[in-house]
């Protein structure tokens, strides 16, 4: 049994010699591949529930003649889901037709999430939210009767029928080593512009918007990087005063300063926030594109990405 024992121990002690070893062996790019700096990430793949329920930034206004005006049970219930029926004014409908729920959103924080915000939204589109599906049952009357087969979130009257479009499915990405500190490859960049339901803060499954579409050659199915530098930090009056809090030890000599450019000099070690590298925190897919804008979900987050955060192209697209 000793002996077992002893084997046992002198099997693991070289396998994580071995480990050790591999671990600090350059690729030929000359980079040390390790579970922190390089790590090894599943992708989460989208359903037909993430595609349909994610909304939308548009320059045109979707027409709003056909919407929803009321229920079975209204004026007691507001709020409608699967299996209810809705009634719908305008015209143009028929029997057995599918119809696309959509709502015009407004955000009512007037606080901008990141300097500039408006303006470049205002760039984007305007932000829609898509409620759910209804189909047509009858067309007999003023208005025509219809039954919610799929919900996002509840109908509510005024929300906006528009003829239903089926969406392509995402493909699956297999898991692959993600370089968090990738220099920038040149390709199509923009912004995460707005979360979905105005989040600022966003995980893996959560869906949010960026300022490139189709004009600039977006399709559904891209992959986007999510970075972020450190100068984003020390611009946003919050996160920023992290910056000047206590950084060095007691004992130390030179005790370190962090300072927003190279030329600044101070009497201890200078730690210049612009030479700090930048980070990639996820990765998100397309599920939806308008010329303006496109609608992602994050499939993976290292950590949090924020509204404001630089996306771009995935470099094995």
């Amino acid at each position: 049994m000793k002996k077992t024992g002893l084997l046992l121990l002198l099997v693991a002690t070289l396998a994580v010699a071995q480990q050790s070893t591999t671990a600090v062996t350059p690729d030929a790019s000359g980079i040390v591949n390790t579970t922190v700096n390089v790590p090894f990430v599943r992708f989460q793949t989208p359903t037909a529930a993430d595609i349909y329920c994610a909304g939308f930034l548009t320059k045109d206004r979707v027409p709003d003649a056909n919407y929803v005006n009321g229920g079975l049970q209204t004026p007691t219930s507001t709020k409608f889901e699967i299996g209810e029926l809705v009634y719908l004014a305008g015209s143009g409908y028929q029997a057995g037709q599918l119809y696309s729920i959509v709502r015009e959103l407004r955000d009512v924080n007037e606080h901008e999430i990141y300097p500039g915000q408006r303006k470049v939204l205002a760039a984007a589109g305007r932000p829609y939210g898509e409620i759910g599906r209804v189909r047509i049952v009858d067309t007999r009357n003023h208005t025509a009767i219809a039954q919610v087969e799929f919900s996002c979130d509840p109908i509510n009257p005024g929300d906006v029928a528009v003829p239903f479009v089926e969406k392509p499915p995402v493909a699956f990405r297999g898991p692959e080593r993600f370089d968090r500190f990738a220099p920038a490859n040149g390709k199509l960049s923009g912004r995460v512009v707005l979360g979905k339901d105005f989040d600022s803060v966003l995980g893996t499954g959560m869906k949010l918007y960026m300022n490139m579409g189709a004009n600039q050659g977006v399709k559904v199915g891209d992959y986007f990087r999510v970075v972020r530098s450190y100068t984003t930090t020390l611009h946003d009056p919050v996160d920023s005063l992290s910056f000047k809090a206590q950084t060095s030890e007691d004992t130390q000599v030179r005790p370190p300063a962090f300072e927003a450019n190279r030329f600044t000099k101070t009497k201890g070690a200078n730690i210049h926030v612009r030479d700090l590298p930048r980070r990639a925190v996820g990765e998100v897919v397309v599920l939806n594109v308008t010329p303006t804008a496109s609608s992602a979900m994050v499939v993976f987050a290292l950590e949090d990405v924020h509204a404001g955060d630089t996306v771009e192209l995935d470099e094995q697209q």
